[in-house]
């Protein structure tokens, strides 16, 4: 009687029958990358430089600088992908994708969406408490908790690594489900789930900071209406909602493709046609979760002060526009006086 990991090799062995357009798979999804990459290499080694001259003197840009560290790794994975779909190397290098630089890949998109909602915790508690200040205490934690990310994320995604084991030949490389062992397989579901439960806690927590802080605004914005200042000061709030406007567009249409994806990948339940779609839907929902490296530079320039003083310095060359600089008036924001208050 067979297993069912005998049955999932079987699939597999027919799933490999099914290929997709070649036009869309080695032409059109490679130049997308590589429009990525150039971008994202740039933007996040600008980051990089960027915030190597920031102290980390809050949980804030502590979170920050864990953030472009995850981004510049995955778009570090981007040229392998983009030689190995393209077919411009030999097969070899497509067993390297899928043992090596995918599971890189994956597990520096869950580290940056993780640190998206400690840095929404973070910008909620600011709402609440703008006198708020971080202590050596608080620092200390929050580096142990970054930490503690990177090291359970690294224990999920190593056996990944392990446990693609078969012997590569030009043709399992074209399905990395092909080059992984029975037990891999599991592991790859298993770890599949655990990786969709933190998508959907970090979305929960992020809608339900967002709905709290929108509630802060509008009592912000009723206590200054009489001022004849609401209106500039509500224009200057709105912009923290570019966290979850990323977090929307990067990662949420991915995650509502990836379990039947999954599925199709370990289980034979969908017929060839079935698969071809949910290969090009995953392929163009992982594009977008690939725009999250090249998007968040957005969310370092628009909501740290220390960035973009340090930013406009660097590429102008000289001192900081006077609205940047730190004031006097500013230094009710405790910690935080070089982030947008929210």
């Amino acid at each position: 009687m067979p297993t069912q990991a005998t049955g999932n090799l079987s699939a597999f062995r027919n799933e490999s029958a099914c290929a997709s357009d070649s036009r869309i798979s080695q032409v059109i999804f490679p130049l997308l990358y590589t429009l990525l990459f150039l971008v994202g290499i740039t933007m996040n080694g600008l980051a990089t430089w960027i915030f190597f001259k920031i102290s980390s003197k809050s949980n804030f840009i502590i979170f920050l600088k864990n953030t472009v560290i995850s981004d510049i790794l995955m778009v570090l994975t981007f040229p392998f992908k983009i030689l190995s779909d393209a077919k411009l190397v030999p097969w070899m290098l497509r067993g390297f994708v899928c043992q090596v630089s995918q599971v890189v890949f994956y597990f520096t998109m869950y580290i940056s969406i993780l640190f998206l909602a400690l840095i929404t915790i973070d910008r909620y508690q600011k709402a609440t408490s703008p006198f708020r200040t971080s202590t050596t205490r608080s620092l200390l934690g929050a580096k142990l908790l970054s930490t503690a990310i990177w090291v359970s994320m690294f224990a999920l995604s190593l056996p990944n690594m392990i446990l693609t084991n078969k012997k590569k030949t030009p043709r399992n490389v074209r399905k990395c489900a092909l080059l992984k062992s029975a037990f891999g397989l599991v592991w790859h579901e298993i770890v599949n789930y655990i990786c969709q439960l933190i998508f959907w806690a970090s979305l929960a927590v992020i809608v339900v900071c967002y709905a709290l802080i929108t509630r802060e605004l509008y009592k912000s914005y009723r206590r200054t209406k009489s001022t004849g200042k609401a209106v500039s000061k509500k224009a200057v709030n709105l912009k923290v909602f570019i966290i979850i406007a990323v977090f929307f567009i990067c990662f949420v249409p991915f995650h509502f493709t990836r379990i039947p994806y999954t599925l199709s990948q370990t289980r034979h339940v969908f017929d060839c046609s079935a698969q071809r779609t949910l290969f090009y839907v995953k392929e163009s929902t992982l594009w977008l979760t690939s725009l999250n490296a090249c998007l968040d530079p957005f969310i370092y320039f628009f909501l740290c002060k220390s960035f973009r003083k340090s930013l406009l310095q660097t590429l102008c060359r000289r001192p900081a526009p006077a609205e940047l600089r730190p004031r006097a008036a500013e230094h009710n924001e405790g910690d935080d006086t070089d982030e947008t208050p929210v």
